[in-house]
């Protein structure tokens, strides 16, 4: 049987990214709901922002030179987790008709 995946979300409160941290939490769960087992907000200190998936690293703050928006992390949350699941109009941003 195959476990739900849970997300992590490690923000520096330091630099007051707590509401950064829970908006994007808040997204997540409302675009996978019950297909994740958990959004975990961990604080920290040093200017961390890193999300991770059972551990592996899907954004850090300080590789990728800021912060995701919520699209770009629903697309990497989705292609390591669901690669199969539509994300609707998320796919299709900046895709001209």
């Amino acid at each position: 049987m195959k476990t739900s995946p849970a997300v992590t979300i490690h923000y520096c409160s330091q630099c007051n990214w707590l509401l950064r941290a829970a908006w994007m939490a808040q997204e997540l769960l409302h675009t996978f709901g019950t297909d994740l087992a958990a959004v975990t907000l961990v604080p920290g200190t040093g200017g961390i922002y890193e999300v991770t998936v059972d551990g592996f690293v899907i954004w850090d703050r300080k590789t990728e030179g800021g912060f995701p928006d919520a699209a770009a992390l629903k697309q990497r949350l989705r292609d390591r987790c669901f690669p199969e699941r539509p994300l609707g109009h998320v796919d299709n941003k900046g895709v001209k008709s």
